[in-house]
């Protein structure tokens, strides 16, 4: 089986495949100070709860935005599953050309996404990734990576907003009854998900009028769906990409595919 590990700013996510098919996931939180014993073990207790032991796993695949926690996860698939995990990066193989300027500045999460999405759903593409930071990225139609836009995650503009007015109150990111709120908790709900979701078409308006009439919209991350719901322009709810990526990516590097 392969283990493909997204490691967010937020959150590290497992899921296994056994051939192309993907099976169960994990998520627990992103800590830089975890040792590779804690995570292997951490790792080790999910496979072994859903019926799995360490001999299943052959092979593993890696997409990291945070560098100092990458070698600690890589060092526990070492440890505890010997073997040495692919980590993504702009030199891998990924069935894309990445024509970003500074290639080393394109993060793996977003060469992962991009990556899925052309193999999958084909292009022109654009990606939405609802993580810690919300970001957009464009593929042609020949898969050329073109690059994209980032914006503050859903998450961080809600945590900021009720860090930083202390009259506003922490609110859960869920549908308020109407645009126009009636109290705090509802104003900042209708601002937060109508807001983001206006955020959405707006992008993806500007990335039609580059790429043509005919992208696809494709959206990923924990909150895909929930902003999904309030806007037309998402034509493809994929929320499992990145992991998806992963395994492509590696079927790539190892003759697989």
């Amino acid at each position: 089986m392969l283990l493909a590990i997204d490691i967010g700013n937020t959150n590290v996510t497992l899921g296994l495949f056994e051939g192309k098919t993907l099976g169960p996931r994990w998520r627990f939180a992103t800590r830089h100070k975890k040792q590779p014993d804690e995570c292997g073990a951490l790792m080790l207790g999910f496979f072994r709860r859903a019926g799995f032991s360490e001999e299943d796993i052959h092979a593993a695949a890696i997409a990291s935005v945070v560098p100092p926690f990458t070698g600690i996860v890589a060092e526990a698939c070492n440890r505890y599953f010997h073997c040495e995990p692919l980590i993504v990066s702009e030199k891998s193989n990924t069935g894309i050309r990445i024509l970003y300027e500074d290639s080393t500045q394109v993060g793996a999460d977003r060469i992962v996404d991009a990556a899925a999405a052309y193999k999958l759903y084909g292009g022109p593409a654009c990606i939405i990734d609802f993580g810690t930071a919300t970001t957009f990225d464009a593929i042609s139609g020949d898969g050329e990576y073109l690059g994209g836009a980032i914006a503050p995650g859903l998450g961080i503009a809600a945590e900021e907003l009720f860090q930083r007015a202390a009259k506003l109150p922490k609110v859960d990111l869920t549908r308020p009854p109407a645009a126009i709120g009636r109290n705090a908790t509802h104003s900042i709900q209708s601002g937060l998900l109508f807001g983001y979701a206006g955020l959405v078409e707006g992008i993806v308006a500007r990335f039609r009028a580059e790429l043509g009439p005919d992208i696809k919209v494709i959206a990923t991350g924990g909150l895909a769906e929930t902003i999904a719901k309030e806007t037309g322009s998402i034509t493809v709810l994929a929320p499992w990409l990145t992991l998806e990526g992963l395994r492509i990516i590696h079927d790539l590097n190892s003759g697989d595919c």
